[in-house]
């Protein structure tokens, strides 16, 4: 009997997958397509294309978002332990995958797989939908540092960024900025990412070939080197000591983004991500992106990846609906409109010929046509030692930059321990 029923259950979602394609349905047949994401950036645009697609495709799907601070990763895993996991959801690398692999279903028969070179494949079998190309450099206030006299052109050592601070914190009365930097690195303020993610990833993948992995192959294995951590070290402790140390310390994701809007600041610390929330702030200055030069040898380039991708739950009984979701997005004008127009993103998929509006996405595509740039990494690391592990230590110290004795010390002694947390 229950084989019988399952039987039947699976004829109805097959049925309803077919109307989501643009048969009239009865609304008895009708999936829910749960969507469980972390990008704040694009909390309204995806949230409009969702209400889009269920109007246009009589499927009903809802977003939920929980990011800029809030504990994505537990808050999935609190969904799990309820039985409450949604159709779709985010992960951020191997680890992610390794967590979650017994929820992921297989999506090498989708037909946008051919469409891009960014899907997660793992296991010989594509498991994730590359929610878009992403990267950064140290983004700047073209007007701020034009009036200080400062060709951002030639921030491409450490050196050089020690040179340009020195200048603009001379110069901040005249400037009208509060600090030389916004960015924060606080684990309570949620922003552990920007530091102990992101600008470390500066450290694994900085002046090396894009696809080189050998100082992140060193630290799955316990391994770091020293003396090169350490002129990384160097060039985390001149940003830390040139920001502003409320939003450094104290401050949130909306901290961070408004100083730099608001012309508080000449460099902001993020992501080509935030080209929506620049946009919704009303920001009304030029802007492009430098490299994070933290060697003395020039360094020239952005850096590029495809940070997450969105998973089907292989156990739902809507994971059809939910795959026809993702196949929209990446194969229609509605789609594609959503991801570059309202989104703001760089497209993972070929055959997207809309550019984004964002300055920084902009630069980010320049970059990647010129070449030279470097790959991001940390997505390798064991789930969640970004955050319970490496954010702490970039925490402390961001509130004691001057010890940097013991910021190498707590890395060594953290890098040690993967291959146990592996």
């Amino acid at each position: 009997m229950k084989k019988a029923i399952s039987v039947m259950l699976c004829l109805l979602l097959a049925v309803s997958v077919c109307v989501a394609g643009g048969k009239k349905e009865s609304k008895s047949a009708t999936p829910t397509v749960q969507i469980f994401q972390h990008k704040v950036e694009i909390k309204d645009a995806i949230d409009e294309y969702a209400a889009a697609y269920s109007a246009a495709n009589g499927v009903t799907v809802t977003v939920e978002t929980l990011g800029g601070g809030g504990d994505y990763g537990g808050s999935l895993k609190a969904k799990a332990q309820a039985g409450q996991m949604p159709d779709i959801f985010i992960i951020e690398g191997v680890g992610g995958y390794n967590l979650w692999k017994d929820y992921i279903a297989d999506l090498s028969d989708q037909p946008w797989v051919a469409d891009t070179d960014l899907a997660m494949v793992q296991d010989g079998k594509v498991v994730g939908f590359p929610i878009a190309i992403e990267g950064y450099g140290f983004a700047y206030n073209k007007e701020i540092l034009a009036k200080a006299g400062i060709d951002p052109s030639t921030l491409t050592t450490r050196s050089a960024y020690e040179k340009a601070f020195k200048i603009l914190d001379s110069k901040k009365a005249e400037l009208g900025i509060d600090a030389v930097v916004s960015m924060g690195a606080s684990v309570a303020g949620g922003m552990w990412w920007v530091a102990a993610q992101h600008n470390l990833a500066c450290y694994w993948g900085g002046g090396l070939d894009f696809n080189d992995t050998t100082r992140i192959d060193d630290a799955l294995n316990g391994k770091l080197d020293e003396k090169t951590f350490r002129e990384y070290a160097k060039y985390l402790q001149l940003i830390y000591k040139y920001s502003d140390q409320n939003i450094l310390v104290n401050g949130s994701y909306d901290d961070q983004v408004g100083s730099f809007v608001q012309g508080k600041t000449a460099f902001l610390h993020q992501g080509n991500w935030v080209d929506p929330n620049l946009q919704q702030l009303g920001m009304d200055f030029e802007v492009g992106y430098a490299p994070h030069a933290w060697l003395e040898t020039e360094e020239t380039g952005l850096y590029l990846f495809a940070p997450s991708w969105f998973c089907v739950n292989s156990q739902s009984p809507n994971a059809e609906a939910a795959k026809a979701f993702l196949t929209a997005m990446a194969t229609t004008k509605e789609g594609h409109d959503y991801i570059v127009n309202k989104a703001g993103m760089i497209p993972a998929f070929k055959s997207v010929t809309l550019k984004p509006s964002g300055q920084l996405s902009q630069a980010l595509m320049e970059a990647n046509a010129k070449g030279g740039n470097y790959g991001v990494f940390f997505g390798m690391l064991p789930d969640g030692y970004g955050q319970n592990v490496f954010g702490p230590i970039f925490d402390l110290f961001a509130q004691n930059p001057d010890d940097i004795d013991q910021f190498v010390a707590d890395m060594k002694e953290a890098v040690a321990d993967i291959p146990n947390n592996r």
